[in-house]
């Protein structure tokens, strides 16, 4: 499984990212996560409003910051 967070590195991407790590831990899987941001490629999935979360190339969220159990109901339904 691949998790990509789209963002330009803002505070609101950077915790996006530890809510992904966090629900991951939670859960109990392993799962790569990939930081995307290259304004072009965030573009390419889709996305205008960051950040965005993407699961396997499919963007789940897009503009909020997830929670933890946010991000794991997410991941749950994969």
């Amino acid at each position: 499984m691949i998790i990509k967070v789209l963002g330009t590195g803002c505070k609101k991407c950077v915790t996006l990212t530890e809510s992904a790590q966090q629900a991951l831990s939670n859960l109990g899987l392993d799962a790569e996560i990939v930081k995307v941001t290259d304004i072009a490629d965030i573009a390419a999935h889709g996305v205008m409003s960051t950040p965005a979360l993407a699961i396997n190339d499919k963007v789940v969220s897009v503009g909020k910051v997830l929670s933890p159990s946010e991000v794991e109901a997410l991941l749950k339904a994969r």
